[in-house]
């Protein structure tokens, strides 16, 4: 079981599945983690709450499609984060998601 980001960055490092016991949210940033952009787009655009814009927006930011991001940051009602915070906005996603 992932109860902190360390040990959430180390399934991604490691681990070819993500674990089974993980919420949509957090498989969803497993996968972006993995730089496998497709299956987390296709999991968070399925999650229609705040954290699920949240999640999509960030997928749009990596993406490069800053409108795009800028939408689903106003949906998520957070701040649009700028390129060079993308990793630094996934450890706080994840870090979110895991409390």
């Amino acid at each position: 079981m992932i109860t902190d980001l360390a040990s959430f960055k180390n399934s991604v490092e490691s681990d070819s599945e993500p674990p089974a016991d993980l919420s949509p949210e957090l498989k969803s940033m497993w996968y972006a983690g993995k730089g496998e952009w497709e299956a987390s787009h296709n999991i968070a655009q399925d999650i229609p709450t705040k954290t699920g814009s949240w999640i999509h927006a960030h997928l749009h930011l990596v993406e490069g499609d800053s409108w795009n991001a800028g939408y689903w940051y106003t949906k998520a009602g957070k701040p649009a984060s700028s390129p060079e915070e993308i990793p630094a906005e996934w450890d706080k996603i994840v870090t979110a998601l895991l409390k």
